[in-house]
């Protein structure tokens, strides 16, 4: 029923597509577009928040919710203008969360905004452009929601509505005793591959009957004894719920999409099923196979009804009557029944236009009026739906559903949502209300109801300042600028008009509203112009290489701008359509002028026999004759070449022959920058032009490919080009290889064509049934003739490799069927590379080519763990743990001495001897730490449960053999960090918390530090490490631990506080500085910046969670006494040394780059590879302050 809910699929995740090569306005000025006919309001995407959009979607048509959250006042969570104040409690997150529920509700624009929103989570840029699971977010907000409401009215607020408790009945058969086990929840997992529906998923999981008997007996405390039993069922007559919203995910589990298809309980929105709208595209069609297209009233009132809101612009349905019809209103109607905008004015009883006749819309009484007997059976349902108000249609005691996809909401039907329970595109968390829950009549189709009187009218203010806005940017967004040329100013020479004064003042600009009339525009014009006497034409010109040419006029002074296709940027020559300057002008496209540059042989100079080659341009009108170029030269007679190319040297000559010297320029091919070279009839036969012909011909397109012979056997050819199609079939490319290779005819039956990558590697062979352009091969790429059978459609062609280090080139192949298991799978990789025993697991190499998670599911077949043909695995020593298991390799953080010396390092205590108990690798594949950047030492591996606890794990840490040299008292002197990157990363407080709390993942790695005391570092604490610099030297002293309460802020200046009262030091006398160690930098960190955020455009408030500090755990903050050390410089002699590692290595790195391009531009240059590695997976987190 549900099918493969992660089954990847690529092509879903989408990938944002910008124009190119287009000249943008401003749309960032533009107010947000009203609501559409459904009259609700989505959530606009900020990159990767489609999963975050659909849950508060559904928070929000969950009226339960929605208004228990606006029963919280003020007074409870203060205000959002107080959350700058140091002493103010705000409790930002619930604040946001209704201000944006009263957007949704009441503030007229397509799509709100969370910006605010997740601002408020703490969240910076990167995490708005990453997807999450929107399971993990709803528990996430749900427990964020929970800790800001902490001593307010609603506090129990998610524990009340989404509550719920599991009881496990076990019956005893002997005395009927029952005993009880409850277990609470706010949401319920279930498995739903290879069960007919969700009930059945549910009743697995929960329901269904266990029998204790035989082996398996129950203790009964009231018989004390054991006995047989069996678990009872709950009688659920009264926990019936109803379904409202379905998030719906499509894509595979590393990306994607979702949306979320919601009943609108409340009757909020209005719903009118597109099918229904789209009846009217028939009615056209119908039309245009009748005579009724002769009817302009039938075709426009069609038009209209496609139309969402029935509503549309006068010069847009102008247009669309052109892509509908294929002719324009002028061609058609114009002659008969005048202008588009005069016809609908006669017609007031069927069209209604706007008061500045800028949009037109079907009257109401108009608008189930079917043009043909087609839509007649519709009418009574079209009546309805126009009729009815909002969110009543239909069935009025029956909520309706909305499919909303981020910004767009669309109506959809009920029985359409039962088809995304199955496929790639399928439903993936259900939201229930209860049955018997019944909603006010007061709240029907009344998006005020109980929203805060604050925020109502905060809401008003917005809807007048959008209305303001939009008038404003309605009148910018129609006018057009103009270039008028006047004709007084203007010369007629060399074959097209020129300034005769000054461009600026031959030229006027001219700003005018598209909406309005020619006439208008020749009424402002004469008012600029108080000089103009006699008639005015108006005339579309446009600049040429020759000049100033003009085309048509303007006729039809009751048309507008945009129905005279007048367009922004507009030349017009304003004159009296006959002269200029006293020379009669040719108008029109026919004879353009056309700017030619023409070659001819002339005397170097006077008595000289020496000839050169002279260029010179002329212009002569589009139209004319190709032989006017001998009266232009003054040449009696010749020979005309024509040449594409604009050089002397062009290699494309052709000879124009005698009979064509009639042709005009246009019907040559000539246009504007065209080469001629004209030779006189008298010109010695062995010139170094030819008189006809061509010399070489153009580029050949790339329709072959190169076949390589890797078959080891001997030919006369190394490779072969093969000429094909897109269509061409695998199969005949392969045949035709062989035999001109000259190879064995046998090897028709054993080979196979396989893909050569830009680095020479072979890829996946190609199927021989495939055409190229169902194998995605390309024109002009190399394939290789390679010895053995390509893999059938059930078999796998998989590259497979020793370790996690991978060389190019290491790689061996096996083929293999898709039902093979992981288990047999292994065995025979194991069996082709040599390698012997059990200890061994699979990993499959992720898209950075390094190890990636391994394949735990020994018995699941190749095909459910989705391997596909070209996929590369990876044998990696060492067994895994079994499920609910964890394998962690434990390191110990070994504190630095002096820093900032290069030779203070001791290199021999940070790195793993062999010879010594600290020499065992770890297991996992995790990289040993340089012993020059991070002090680490490995001391082995602890397996345990994800269920125990972080003092279970010290403890079997304790008890490693490494362990024991180090003489570690407790476990309560011990204190645990995640590893990422030969880093400490992640702090783990709260012992008693189980390990499966803290998202380790299977990949994770753990350090050890030992304490001196103990520690309780509460919430709002945040470890530092800070190191006072060495006065008159580049280096600082032992690390030592700072912990910095954070209650009162984030802030520069109480960072400063703490550390000066750390060191005994006055605040104005030191300077702090944040380390980055992967970029060897320090960032002071001074009390009166404000960093301004460059996605916000806008100031932080001097926070150093954000950007660009990111505070957090374990970060090193240099300090310097300003008394004996007034040196701004925090940077020591080993960050010099580390930035020139780094230079010297991304050189390398780009001279190797170079070298391999170089080496195989001459064969792959067309070969296309997408190298960009998916990111690393990133825990979802919502910061909250403490209200404790």
């Amino acid at each position: 029923m549900f099918g493969d809910l992660f089954e990847e699929d690529y092509s879903s995740v989408s990938n944002s597509q910008y124009g190119k090569g287009k000249k943008l306005k401003t749309k960032g000025l533009e107010p947000p577009a009203p609501r559409e006919f459904t009259n609700l309001s989505g959530i606009r995407n900020q990159g990767g928040t489609c999963y975050l959009n659909s849950l508060l979607q559904t928070l929000h048509f969950t009226p339960e919710f929605r208004e228990a959250l606006f029963s919280l006042g003020p007074e409870e969570l203060g205000s959002l203008e107080d959350k700058d104040k140091p002493d103010a409690k705000v409790r930002i997150i619930p604040l946001q969360l209704q201000r944006l529920f009263a957007q949704l509700l009441l503030l007229d624009q397509e799509a709100a905004s969370t910006t605010d929103l997740t601002d408020s989570f703490g969240w910076t840029s990167e995490e708005e452009m990453r997807q999450h699971d929107v399971q993990e977010l709803n528990r996430i907000l749900f427990s964020a929601l929970e800790t800001s409401l902490v001593g307010t009215s609603g506090h129990d607020l998610i524990n009340r509505l989404y509550h719920g408790t599991i009881v496990n009945q076990i019956v005893c058969k002997e005395c009927t005793n029952i005993s009880e086990k409850q277990e609470d929840f706010l949401d319920l997992t279930v498995a739903v591959k290879n069960v007919s529906g969700l009930e059945d998923a549910l009743w697995n999981m929960y329901v269904e009957e266990e029998v204790f008997d035989c082996d398996n007996l129950y203790h009964c405390g009231t018989c004390d004894r054991l006995v047989k039993a069996a678990k009872s069922d709950l009688d659920d007559t009264e926990y019936t719920y109803d379904l409202f919203s379905v998030i719906i995910h499509k894509g595979g589990c590393y990306g994607g999409h979702y949306h979320v298809y919601i009943k609108d309980v409340d009757h909020l929105g209005n719903w009118q099923c597109q099918e229904e709208i789209s009846d009217s595209d028939v009615n056209l069609e119908a039309l245009q196979n009748e005579d009724e297209t002769d009817d302009p009233l039938m075709i426009l009132k069609s038009i209209l009804l496609q139309e969402e809101t029935n509503q549309i612009p006068v010069d847009q349905l102008g247009q669309k009557l052109l892509k509908k019809t294929g002719i324009s209103w002028n061609k058609k109607y114009r002659k008969q029944y005048g202008a588009l905008r005069k016809f609908l004015q006669l017609h007031p009883q069927m069209f209604l236009l706007s008061t500045d006749e800028s949009t037109v819309s079907l009257l109401r009484n108009h608008f189930t009026q079917a043009p043909s007997d087609l839509q007649r059976s519709h009418e009574q349902i079209l009546h309805t739906l126009a009729t009815e108000p909002p969110g009543l249609s239909d069935n009025n005691s029956c909520p309706h559903w909305f499919d909303i996809n981020d910004s767009k909401v669309q109506p959809i039907r009920e029985k359409a949502i039962t088809q995304q329970f199955q496929g790639k595109e399928s439903a993936y968390m259900l939201f229930y209300r209860k049955a018997k829950l019944e909603r006010p009549s007061e709240a029907r189709a009344n998006p005020r109801y109980r929203v805060p009187c604050h925020l109502l009218k905060e809401m008003d203010a917005a809807n007048i300042q959008l209305q303001m806005r939009r008038a404003e940017c309605d009148s910018a967004n129609n006018n057009f600028e103009l270039h008028l040329h006047l004709g007084p100013h203007y010369r007629f020479f060399n074959g097209a008009l020129h300034p005769a004064i000054s461009q600026t003042e031959s030229m006027w600009d001219l700003t005018f509203d598209k909406r309005k009339t020619l006439g208008d525009l020749r009424q402002s014009i004469f008012q600029l112009l108080e000089f103009w006497e006699g008639d005015m034409v108006l005339s579309v010109a446009k600049r040429v290489p020759a000049g100033l040419h003009v085309y048509h006029t303007l006729d039809g002074d009751e048309l507008t701008l945009g129905e005279a296709e007048i367009t922004d940027g507009e030349d017009i020559f304003v004159w009296n359509g006959v002269e200029v300057g006293g020379v009669q002008i040719q108008t029109g496209s026919d004879c353009e002028p056309l700017l030619l540059h023409i070659l001819h042989l002339e005397m170097s100079g006077e008595g000289s026999k020496c000839e050169q080659l002279v260029e010179s341009p002329h212009v002569f009108p589009a139209n004319a004759e190709v032989g006017s170029v001998f009266t232009a030269l003054a040449v009696p007679a010749g020979v005309i070449l024509t040449n594409s190319v604009e050089s002397a040297d062009g290699e494309c000559w052709t000879a124009i022959p005698k009979e064509d010297m009639k042709k005009t320029f246009r019907e040559q091919g000539l246009r504007n920058g065209s080469l001629i070279l004209v030779q006189d009839s008298d010109t010695d036969d062995n010139s170094s032009l030819p008189r006809q012909g061509r010399w070489t011909s153009g580029v050949d397109e790339l329709n072959w490919l190169q076949v390589r012979n890797f078959c080891q056997l001997d030919s006369e050819e190394e490779q072969v080009q093969i000429p094909v199609t897109t269509h061409t079939v695998v199969f005949d490319i392969r045949i035709k290889a062989i035999k001109e290779l000259k190879l064995m005819k046998e090897l028709a039956e054993n080979s196979c064509l396989r893909p050569i990558d830009r680095n020479g590697k072979l890829l996946c062979p190609v199927p021989d049934a495939c055409t190229l352009e169902e194998a995605e091969v390309k024109m002009g790429s190399s394939l290789g003739l390679c010895l053995g059978k390509a893999p059938t459609s059930s078999q796998l062609f998989l590259f497979f490799a020793l370790g996690t280090d991978i060389h190019p080139g290491a790689e061996m192949e096996i083929i293999v069927e898709e039902t093979l298991s992981v288990k047999d799978c292994l065995k025979i990789m194991l069996e082709k590379s040599g390698q012997q025993g059990e200890m061994w697991h699979l990993r499959k190499m992720d898209w950075c080519y390094e190890a990636g998670e391994p394949l735990c599911e020994e018995d699941a077949t190749l095909k459910e763990l989705m391997i596909c043909s070209g996929d590369t695995l990876l044998l990696t020593e060492g067994k895994l743990p079994p499920p609910g298991f964890l394998k962690v390799p434990i390191w110990w953080y070994q504190p630095a001495r002096l820093s900032g010396h290069c030779e203070s390092w001791d290199h021999a205590n940070c790195a793993s001897s062999q010879d010594s108990s600290w020499g065992a690798t770890p297991t996992q594949g995790a990289p040993v730490p340089e012993p020059a950047d991070v002090p680490l030492l490995y001391l082995g591996d602890v397996k345990i449960s994800e269920e125990a606890t972080l003092l279970e794990l010290k403890s079997k840490a304790m008890a490693l053999p490494s362990v024991s040299k180090l003489a570690v008292q407790s476990t309560a002197l011990l204190r645990v960090w995640t590893v990422e990157n030969k880093r400490l990363s992640r702090l783990l407080r709260t012992g008693w918390r189980q390990l499966k709390e803290y998202r380790l993942g299977r990949r994770a790695e753990l350090c050890l530090e030992l304490l001196q005391k103990e520690e309780d570092l509460g919430p709002q604490d945040v470890l530092l490490r800070t190191q006072l610099h060495i006065p008159g030297e580049r280096a600082y002293t032992r690390p030592v631990d700072l912990v910095w309460d954070t209650t009162r802020g984030w802030t520069a200046g109480s960072l400063r506080q703490r550390v000066a009262d750390f060191y005994s030091l006055p605040v104005e006398k030191i300077e702090i500085a944040k380390y980055f160690p992967e970029k060897f930098e320090w960032l002071p960190i001074s009390s009166w910046n404000q960093q301004v955020a460059k996605r916000k455009k806008k100031k932080n408030q001097d926070t150093l969670q954000g950007g660009p500090y990111y505070l957090k755990d374990g970060d090193i903050i240099g300090v310097k006494n300003l008394l004996f050390d007034d040196d701004d410089d925090f940077s020591t002699i080993r960050d010099d040394i580390g930035k020139e590692n780094q230079k010297q290595l991304a050189l390398g790195k780009k001279k190797s780059r170079e070298v391999l391009r170089a080496q195989s531009s001459d064969v792959f240059s067309s070969a296309e590879m997408d190298t960009r590695p998916r990111g690393p997976e990133a825990s979802l987190s919502i910061h909250v302050a403490s209200f404790r």
